[in-house]
């Protein structure tokens, strides 16, 4: 019988929805029992995948063992407690229920009009986030997909309201250890190469603020339009965090944006430990976070704000005659006039839905946790022989490295020896390059890895690092 109305019966979805959250249930309960994840052979999964598209549907139970075959254990698990590469997402399980109820509900948060109440209560919870990180009344923002579109919405009104559109002789500053995303933005926002100013950071992976003001002062003298910097609110690379009040002070003295990318760290802003490091933070004109990252959501989940919202409505509101009845009254909100989408999910619900359920206490110990295990890694690895600390432990970040008798050989052995962790398939660690060598590091940002996971994960390291080497 075909299914022409593409729906189920009560009963029918009932059971639907069972075998689902059970699948989900079952991953959350056993997650540590399984692989922290695998990668498929192009040549194994593309012909297992391949099939004309099915003229008559099949049951969902068979659609469901297809994908628990061949899809679902091919990823790494970004929420496994020994997944310790890149930028763990850790999730909760109330987030999940969240973007099922978004997602099962169709919730439209475009527009006042097609979604009041998703309105209302992403406005409060970018609140919320906008008190938490010290910015004033005025400010404002939204949610987005992750850091990339924040940075690329915050830089495209950095554009506009310091260049008023023309980019002859534009600058932007930024240090080395800066996420590729920043770059990525102002490329679609218009720039090009000779607009960015790259600067070498100190030997804490930090913007020299020194040499930014030398740098400003002789583009200036050169005739040239210096409008924005942006500094790092926890760097990908090793959790360093620029010096923000000093670079603020030079922006303030220079007419300069300051955009902050805290992608990463700038959710840390909850815990004591992170305010104090992040002091400052509240300078900024813009900022990116991503409560997918810090902030246990699922992804995608990403977030900006702006000292002034005014300007982001400036930005990006526009008023097609098929939307005028979306901007009749002054006090309905319209999310689409803030940002890129006019179409946008309800992503403020499982922020907003977590933090009730759990409260904030909850988060600030949770962030905290990623401090300890991260120095409670530095521990292991200083006490291991054979091993070097490259960069500590900063903001649930560290890098380390084998040294191996022959040194030449060293980069390529922290590469095989991150390759082996994944094909043996009990944690996870990346590798990045730090002051031209390759390094391997670990982010241990997860509430529920144990400092168990982390010396195992380490003994594993040392036992293949040895033999390798």
């Amino acid at each position: 019988m075909i299914n022409d109305k593409l729906e189920f019966s009560p009963e029918e979805m009932r059971a639907m929805g069972y075998r689902v959250i059970d699948l989900l249930v079952e991953h959350a309960a056993n997650e540590r029992d399984h692989r922290v994840g695998q990668k498929a052979d192009p040549a194994v999964i593309r012909p297992a995948l391949r099939e004309p598209v099915p003229d008559v549907g099949i049951a969902l139970d068979d659609a469901l063992a297809r994908l628990t075959e061949d899809v679902f254990p091919n990823r790494l698990n970004i929420a496994h407690p020994r997944f310790f590469a890149f930028v763990p997402g850790p999730s909760n399980y109330v987030g999940v229920l969240a973007d099922l109820l978004a997602s099962g509900l169709n919730v439209f948060n475009g527009s006042w009009l097609g979604g009041s109440g998703a309105a209302a209560l992403e406005l409060q919870t970018i609140d919320w986030l906008r008190e938490l990180c010290g910015f004033p009344d005025s400010a404002g923002g939204l949610f987005v997909s992750g850091g990339s579109l924040a940075n690329l919405t915050a830089l495209a009104v950095a554009r506009d309201v310091k260049l008023s559109g023309n980019l002859d002789g534009a600058r932007v500053y930024f240090s080395d250890q800066t996420h590729s995303s920043i770059e990525k933005a102002l490329r679609v926002a218009g720039f090009l190469p000779e607009h960015i100013v790259k600067l070498p950071s100190d030997s804490d992976f930090r913007l020299v603020v020194a040499d930014l003001a030398d740098r400003v002062a002789a583009d200036r003298a050169a005739g040239l339009r210096p409008f924005c910097v942006i500094a790092n609110g926890g760097t990908t690379n090793t959790g360093a965090v620029d010096p923000l009040p000093e670079v603020a002070a030079l922006a303030k003295r220079e007419n300069l944006w300051i955009h902050v990318d805290g992608a990463y760290g700038a959710a840390a802003v909850l815990s004591d430990r992170g305010r104090e490091i992040l002091c400052g933070i509240e300078l900024a004109d813009s900022l990116s976070l991503d409560p997918h990252k810090w902030l246990f959501q699922p992804i995608e989940c990403g977030c900006v704000l702006l000292r002034d919202s005014d300007a982001l409505k400036a930005a990006y509101r526009i008023l097609p005659d098929y939307l005028k009845d979306i901007h009749r009254n002054a006090q309905e909100v319209n999310p689409c006039d803030y940002g890129i989408q006019l179409t946008r999910g309800f992503r403020a619900l499982k922020v907003w839905l977590s933090l009730q359920v759990f409260g904030l206490h909850a988060f600030r110990a949770a962030i905290t946790r990623g401090f300890e295990l991260a120095e409670y890694a530095q521990h292991c690895v200083e006490s291991m022989p054979g091993w070097e600390l490259v960069a500590p432990a900063n903001m649930a970040m560290l890098s380390f490295r084998f040294v191996p008798a022959d040194d030449s050989k060293s980069d390529a052995l922290q590469t095989a020896v991150m390759e082996e962790m994944l094909a043996d398939g009990y944690a996870m660690v990346s590798t990045t390059v730090l002051r031209g060598r390759t390094v391997l590091r670990m982010c241990t940002i997860n509430p529920r890895t144990t400092e168990e996971d982390i010396a195992e994960t380490l003994r594993k390291l040392d036992t293949m690092a040895t033999r390798l080497a």
